[in-house]
């Protein structure tokens, strides 16, 4: 990433390749390794009725969950994943699309990755029948990563640093204008800074006002903005860093969060430390906590709202080595299933999680004990 020839671009054709040579990976049985008692989730596996690989993954309630990935893939189920329909977009399979953000059953934005016009954000407003192309990338050198939206209205965009300045696309009408941010509102860039088009997550809203970007190489630095994607600080974080090394996701509710970090040049073989990492202030100051067993890159993380009084102790983390889950803070990781893991999002106690062949889960947690 710190070279011209190892970008976060190039990274990210990278994990597509690798990705689908994983395919044909055979899963473990999941495992219930360590479950404190009475806290460890049901686990079904769901029929997605696609192959590609599940990058990305958004509930909006317990019913209705979208999903994305590469091959133009684009899913949608209304009953909780009982069955999930694929939903067509005027590109048709030429695009990867690593990032889905829906506010309900009919509203959706996918964002497409790659270098110029392959970037792209579609929205459909009748449930994925017709799509609106709402942005193409018209600069060649730049690459757009994560996406998020704080409202209806209001939504951020994060790509890659270039010559121009750290690059955040901002809109306040649904995307239906889109604006690059001026360099006097946003941090200067670290050399050949950006993000890791893994998850998704590398963009946040902690609620409509409070948004968070994660940073990949060289800085895994935290962006932070209060009044809704329109001016922005940037913090330092203690995670994994390097050329390829840096943030991947986070998750938050109010100030309190989870963030992962990996080594990327290590997809399958990971195995950092420094990559897990709670806040309880806004993500002003981290603590660290343990890694789950599995190696493998970290691609993304969820907290499980309502599973526990303390909302950074149930936790579900993502991984090119697979997927795990724990209910202690990370102090202890229970492992899921060994394949590779991308697409993640928790809605209540309810997680699904998108990984290789088209295969999701979904996890229910059981209610705190009163």
């Amino acid at each position: 990433m710190i070279t011209e020839k190892v970008s976060v671009r190039h990274l990210a054709y990278t994990l597509r390749g690798v990705a689908g040579l994983l395919l044909a990976a055979l899963p473990l049985p999941l495992q219930a390794q360590r479950a404190a008692a009475g806290s460890a989730p049901r686990i079904t596996e769901q029929q997605s009725g696609v192959t590609q690989l599940i990058q990305a993954v958004h509930a909006t309630s317990a019913n209705v969950v979208w999903a994305s990935g590469p091959g133009g893939t684009v899913l949608r189920t209304l009953d909780g994943g009982a069955t999930w329909q694929r939903r067509m977009t005027p590109a048709g399979d030429s695009l990867q699309f690593r990032d889905v953000h829906a506010l309900n059953a009919d509203t959706a934005w996918v964002l497409s990755i790659g270098n110029g016009p392959a970037s792209r954000i579609y929205r459909t407003v009748d449930g994925g029948t017709t799509w609106a192309l709402q942005f193409i990338n018209r600069d060649s050198t730049a690459f757009y990563d994560c996406m998020s939206f704080g409202t209806h209205d209001q939504g951020i965009v994060f790509g890659d640093a270039t010559a121009d300045g750290t690059h955040i696309l901002r809109t306040t009408n649904g995307g239906n204008t889109w604006s690059l941010l001026s360099r006097d509102v946003v941090p200067a860039p670290l050399p050949s800074e950006g993000a890791f088009a893994a998850s998704g997550l590398c963009v946040m809203h902690a609620d409509a006002r409070t948004v968070y970007i994660a940073t990949g190489a060289p800085g895994a630095r935290l962006f932070k903005s209060t009044d809704a994607g329109a001016h922005w600080t940037a913090m330092e974080t203690p995670f994994v860093r390097g050329k390829v090394a840096g943030l991947t996701g986070l998750s938050f509710i109010g100030t309190r969060g989870v963030a992962v970090a990996a080594d990327i040049d290590r997809l399958r073989t990971d195995t950092s430390s420094k990559v897990v990492g709670l806040t309880n202030d806004g993500g002003r100051t981290w603590s660290l906590t343990n890694r789950p067993a599995l190696p493998g890159a970290l691609s993304g993380v969820t907290l499980v709202p309502g599973a526990d009084r303390d909302v950074t102790d149930v936790i579900v983390a993502v991984s090119y080595g697979g997927a795990s889950y724990t209910t202690s803070a990370g102090r202890e990781w229970t492992t899921i299933a060994n394949v590779v893991t991308t697409g993640i999002s928790a809605h209540d106690r309810t997680v699904w999680i998108g990984g290789a062949n088209g295969r999701i889960w979904r996890l229910d947690f059981p209610a705190p004990a009163r």
